[in-house]
């Protein structure tokens, strides 16, 4: 009985503890669906956050690990992007078409300086705009992975798997040294500072959609230096 009243007195701590970060978790959630497409809903992203919150709180030691949210941080943002992994957004366009679509915005944007419309697209690759429409959300929701994940996407995942980690972080910085400071600033404030197209246009003075073409060229170029 003294037992049961401890277990339970402890389930609480470790409940109230969860709920003290709630805030935190809705932040990290709002500011991943800032990257994203308005297909994703924000409050799923929190839902996800928040079991993945609950569930670290109820096992978290606090003798083997001095914060909390130093803990828990990196695995509820973890378990989001696990979320949009599940999603199997790649089912709804072929991987040729994604690319295809990235080749013809560039192909347009050299000559327009801003990105084509759906309706655009859909003419030149006689798609849908539809289809065209799809393939775009899948391709802006796999910006947000780590690097490791786009580079898996399509036939470049077998390329990929058989080199080891540390060749491929000598492979993204050889990349990377070859484009100019503000493209590196780029990569960096993209995945690192995890800054949206907009706040990194305020900060560069880029438009939006030569951060994205710059991103796209990026991506494309470590494939090939991995034999992709």
């Amino acid at each position: 009985m003294i037992q049961d009243a401890y277990l339970e007195d402890l389930r609480h701590k470790e409940d109230e503890l969860a709920i003290e970060y709630l805030p935190a978790v809705r932040a990290m959630a709002y500011r991943l669906k800032e990257r994203l497409p308005s297909s994703i809903d924000f409050s799923d992203l929190c839902a996800i956050g928040t079991e993945e919150l609950i569930k670290l709180a109820r096992r978290y030691d606090e003798t083997l690990n001095d914060s909390f949210w130093g803990y828990a941080k990196k695995r509820v943002y973890g378990a989001m992007l696990d979320y949009l992994r599940s999603l199997d957004i790649l089912s709804r366009a072929s991987r040729k078409l994604v690319k295809a679509i990235d080749y013809e915005v560039q192909e347009y944007m050299l000559i327009h300086n801003e990105e084509p419309t759906d309706e655009e697209l859909a003419k030149k690759l006689n798609e849908s705009v539809e289809k065209i429409h799809d393939a775009r959300i899948a391709s802006s929701i796999y910006t947000v992975m780590p690097l490791h994940d786009q580079l898996q996407v399509g036939d470049e995942g077998a390329a990929l798997a058989e080199i080891e980690r540390e060749e491929l972080v000598a492979v993204i910085k050889k990349v990377l040294s070859k484009y100019k400071e503000r493209e590196q600033m780029i990569i960096q404030l993209y995945y690192f500072e995890e800054l949206t197209l907009k706040e990194i246009s305020n900060i560069l003075d880029i438009t939006e959609s030569r951060i994205s073409q710059i991103h796209k060229s990026v991506i494309q170029k470590i494939r090939e230096s991995i034999g992709a």
